[in-house]
C-alpha cells in the first residue's frame, strides 16, 4: 500500500492551531531580502559544526536539514529535522559568542537564510508580531524536547521506539503523516536508520524491534514503501488498556 491510494487529511495535534497560527517561519522575514543572506548547502554539507559560534538563525528556503550530536565514537542522535520554511538555530539570543555543542548538516541540497542575531533582535523591535512568534515556536519546542528526554530515559527497546512512534505520528503531523480518513493510520517517511539515530539505538536493534512492533499489528512496511503507525493500536500497548 502506497501513500497514492490513501485520501489523506491531517489527524488532530495539539499544538496544531499554535504552529499553524504562530510558530516562527521564514514568512515572518521580509519578502525583499533584505534581511539575512542566502547559505546553499550541498547534500551532506555542515552548516554548523560544535567549535561554530551560536551568533544566526537560520530559516530554511528549500530542501531538509537535519540537527544532531555525535559522541566520539561517532554515534549521532538527531535532535530535531528541519523542513521547508522552518527557524532553526535560534536556542540562546545570549549566547552568542558561546560555541554550538550541536552539528547542523543538509540532508539533501539545501538553502536557508542566515540572519545575525544582532540583526535579527533588532527586527524584532519593530515587529511583534515576530517576537510572539518566537515565543510560541520556544514553547512548542520545550514540549518536544522534554517528551524526547522522557522517551530516551525508557530502557526497554520496544516501549522506547513505540513511544517514539507514537510521539512522531501524533505531534508531527503536520510536516510528516498523513492519516487515513479509514483507519487510525498515519504515514511516516523514516527509514531504520533515521529512527535509530532519533532513539539513540543501533540500526540493527531497531530493525530486530520493528519486526516485533509489526507482528503485533502496531506499525507496517514494505521495501520502497512508507512506514505506516496504527496510532490507536499503538496508544492501546502503550497504556495497557
Amino acid at each position: 500500500m502506497t501513500k497514492k491510494e490513501y485520501p489523506f487529511e491531517f489527524p488532530p495535534d495539539q499544538h496544531q492551531d499554535c504552529r499553524t497560527l504562530t510558530e516562527l517561519t521564514i514568512e515572518h522575514l521580509p519578502q525583499d531580502g533584505s534581511l539575512g543572506r542566502v547559505l546553499r548547502c550541498r547534500k551532506n554539507s555542515f552548516v554548523w559544526l560544535p567549535d561554530d559560534r551560536q551568533d544566526k538563525i537560520y530559516f530554511l528556503q528549500k530542501g531538509q536539514i537535519v540537527i544532531f550530536f555525535s559522541d566520539s565514537e561517532g554515534r549521532e542522535t538527531i535532535v530535531q529535522t528541519v523542513e521547508e520554511g522552518g527557524a532553526f538555530g535560534e536556542l540562546c539570543f545570549c549566547g552568542k559568542y558561546d560555541k554550538r555543542d550541536s552539528i547542523a548538516r543538509a540532508a539533501v541540497p539545501s538553502e536557508a537564510v542566515a540572519v545575525t542575531l544582532g540583526d535579527f533582535m533588532d527586527y524584532m523591535q519593530v515587529n511583534r508580531e515576530v517576537l510572539a512568534a518566537l515565543v510560541w515556536t520556544y514553547c512548542i519546542r520545550l514540549v518536544d524536547a522534554q517528551r524526547r528526554v522522557e522517551i530516551l530515559a525508557k530502557r526497554g527497546a520496544e516501549e522506547r521506539l513505540a513511544h517514539l512512534l507514537l510521539h512522531l505520528a501524533t505531534t508531527q503531523n503536520r510536516k510528516y503523516g498523513l492519516k487515513t480518513k479509514e483507519s487510525d493510520e498515519v504515514v511516516l517517511p523514516f527509514s531504520h536508520n533515521e529512527l535509530a539515530q532519533m532513539a539513540a539505538m543501533s540500526r540493527p536493534h531497531v530493525s530486530v524491534t520493528m519486526s516485533k512492533l509489526r507482528q503485533r499489528g502496531f506499525v507496517d512496511y514494505k521495501r520502497n514503501n512508507p512506514l505506516i503507525v496504527n496510532v490507536s493500536a499503538l496508544k492501546k500497548y502503550l497504556t495497557g488498556e
